[in-house]
């Protein structure tokens, strides 16, 4: 019927016996360690391949492992090292099973609260299940030790009596039946209590984070006497240095603009001391570039003159820490700049700067994904040496070493080797235990070269280009459809997890504002650099900013983080870089852009207060061409969202599964506006 029938005898190699309580055997290197995450294997008779990764217990890369398979979809893996042991939850897809498989009829699996019992939650189980697979930590609970069966459709669950000691823990769930593996349920513990409010959350939880992504150059200057533009004949004033600094960004969490916005992590540009003079040349218009985006660093360990002091840096950061914010900071790993005394003394550091049939290796950035150079001055560092991976993960080190950063938004992951995000990962847990970190990367290409990075000992997510580009597909071009947008989402949530904290991007630096491309005044089918450079890019028509406020809804409302770039938040035009880094404005907003303003404060302040938006499980509940509807649910309580991207209005009927209510009812109609969005707790 369940788990506990199946893999009754397993279970003894996880759990201690024992009666009464529930209590289950201590495991302090997995269970306070990072949660293993559920990964693919690929399986033959000779071997198990397990791409995962535990920076915590010693000899993590010769763990012994004893495959207990599971039929039909799910196994179990025994960790074991000198450290002691522990679970992983594998996804055993089998092929040949697979074409059998009805998507429609595998199970779903969401929480209700048992009343009266703050230790205790129910599992209800809608499609029925063959297993069900529940954790604390990474320890495996059963009938025994934590789980009852009260029927077919519904478990209850009491978290061990371990977790008391422990201000934060998780319990998850992960289920399966012949026709595929459904969702899985994350459930945050506090001292061995469910967590049922918002209030309980603080910054170090990273599902419930807001990210606010700025130029520190471009945001806001806060003093003058460290401006040191190139004025230079040869440098355009789009790519000059205009003067922002960390004091600026002090001075805009000091006026509560980030608590208006409800972030709660701020994404420092990278602000490492770049070059003097300008470097890399265009020819429409001619013109050289300065490192104004702070992404040639020139001495790895130092702060750029023209962004701040040190002292401001800290002072930054106590504060945004006095106000309940984390700060992380860009870091550039794959390069430095070419006249850096790092490679004046050490020339051979770099990759080879042709490839081995003559080309110069430059911008291959698929066929030689980890030695091509980005331009010319900017060479790729050889990362596949040990010895330099070394000395670099230590330059990275210093930064949370010596300042209280929060984590890294990485530069460029795929075009680092992994060997390196292991290496620095691991020093991170060693040097500083403890502390929280929270590590971000940018990755374009395939969900599997991106998930290659999300692991427990590498990074905790990357921005998902992918989800953004399909909505700019499904909004922008006349063949675009939400239901290419489900089926990515669909996509992301079995690569990733249900509860994944992949970044939900509003758009980023290197990507023409999307406000713009929903208006029509940045074509798809144009160079969107070339546009900004010749044409004053405004919103002309107002129906670009209703298409923003439905991507602020969209990343508000489904699993991941959702990630602000300056800007976006009132839509600010622009094409692609450099015109998408504009100075940023906080006066003088127009009408349409305070109203985008507003409604993504609203939104932020519905998130930041919704476990369901948080914590709670996704079901896509009707989709079509125009309109997306899905519904978030945590612990009984259910949040649903319904997108209507047409020209018409929509009448959308709800009915929601379980017994579950919203508004006090199971099954209702949303009334649509053309272009809007409507959310219904």
């Amino acid at each position: 019927m369940f788990v506990m029938r199946k893999l009754s005898f397993f279970l003894l190699l996880f759990v201690a016996a024992g009666c009464g309580h529930v209590k289950v055997a201590p495991s302090p290197l997995f269970d306070r360690g990072p949660l293993a995450s559920p990964c693919l294997i690929q399986e033959t008779l000779q071997q198990v391949i397990l791409r995962d990764y535990f920076p915590t217990l010693p000899e993590s890369d010769t763990l012994s492992l004893a495959l207990m398979p599971c039929d039909p979809f799910l196994s179990w893996t025994e960790i074991t090292s000198k450290a002691g042991k522990g679970a992983l939850v594998i996804k055993n897809l089998l092929p040949e099973k697979l074409a059998a498989c009805d998507p429609d009829k595998a199970p779903f699996i969401t929480t209700a609260p048992v009343e009266g019992k703050p230790d205790r939650f129910y599992i209800l189980i809608d499609n029925e299940a063959d297993d069900v697979l529940v954790l604390w930590q990474n320890t495996v609970l059963d009938k025994d030790h934590g789980i009852r069966v009260i029927d077919r459709t519904k478990l209850e669950i009491t978290v061990p009596r371990n977790a008391r000691k422990m201000e934060r823990s998780y319990v998850r769930a992960f289920c399966a039946n012949a026709d595929g593996i459904g969702n899985d349920i994350l459930v945050p513990v506090r001292y061995g209590r469910v967590m049922r409010s918002t209030d309980e959350l603080d910054r170090t939880d990273k599902h419930a984070q807001v990210l606010y992504s700025l130029m520190v150059d471009r945001f806001v200057d806060g003093r003058k006497d460290n401006d040191m533009p190139l004025n230079m004949k040869n440098v355009n004033h789009k790519v000059d240095y205009w003067g922002g600094d960390i004091l600026g960004v002090t001075q805009t969490l000091e006026n509560g603009y980030f608590d208006s916005l409800g972030v709660t992590t701020i994404w420092l540009s990278p602000i490492t001391q770049n070059p003097y003079d300008a470097w890399g040349q265009i020819h429409d218009p001619e013109t050289q570039f300065s490192g104004y985006h702070g992404y040639w660093p020139y001495y790895a360990t130092a702060v750029d003159v023209r962004y701040g002091t040190e002292a401001e840096l800290r002072d930054l950061l106590d504060k945004a820490h006095k106000d309940g914010k984390n700060v992380i900071l860009d870091y550039v790993s794959n390069h430095m700049h070419i006249q850096s005394p790092t490679l004046t003394a050490h020339p051979d550091w770099t990759t080879p700067s042709d490839t081995p049939d003559g080309r110069p290796n430059r911008q291959l950035y698929d066929e030689f994904r980890l030695t091509t150079w980005f331009d010319d001055h900017i060479p790729t560092l050889d990362l596949e040496r040990a010895d330099i991976c070394a000395q670099l993960t230590d330059s990275a080190l210093y930064w949370v070493q010596h300042f209280d950063f929060d984590g890294f938004r990485h530069d460029a992951t795929k075009h680092v080797p992994e060997q390196y995000w292991r290496m620095l990962t691991r020093k991170l847990y060693d040097s500083l235990p403890g502390r929280t970190f929270f590590q971000i990367g940018e990755t374009y290409g395939s969900t599997s070269l991106i998930n290659s990075y999300v692991k427990p000992g590498m990074q905790d997510a990357q921005f998902d280009f992918n989800v953004y580009d399909t909505f700019i597909w499904a909004t922008t071009r006349p063949e675009g459809s939400f239901e290419g947008l489900a089926a990515r989402l669909a996509e992301d949530l079995s690569i990733y997890g249900s509860h994944h904290l992949m970044g939900n991007i509003s758009g980023n630096h290197d990507r023409p504002r999307y406000v713009c491309l929903a208006s029509g005044d940045v074509r798809q089918d144009e160079d969107q650099k070339l546009a900004g450079w010749h044409r004053d890019i405004r919103v002309t028509d107002p129906v670009g900013y209703r298409y923003l406020k439905m991507l602020h809804a969209l990343n508000f409302t489904i699993p991941g983080v959702p990630c602000i770039y300056y800007g976006d938040e009132y839509g600010q035009p622009g094409a692609n870089d450099p015109d998408n880094r504009r100075w940023m404005q906080f006066d003088g907003l127009t009408e349409s852009e305070r109203d985008v303003l507003a409604e993504t404060e609203a939104l932020a302040r519905l998130h930041n207060g919704s476990m369901p938006l948080i914590y709670g499980d996704f079901r896509l509940l009707s989709c079509d061409r125009d309109v997306l509807a899905y519904s978030r649910t945590y612990m009984g309580e259910t949040v649903v969202t319904v997108l209507n991207k047409g020209s018409e209005p929509r009448s959308v009927e709800i009915a929601l599964p379980l017994g579950l209510t919203c508004g006090g009812k199971d099954r209702f109609t949303v009334e649509v506006a053309p272009v809007s969005f409507e959310i219904i707790k």
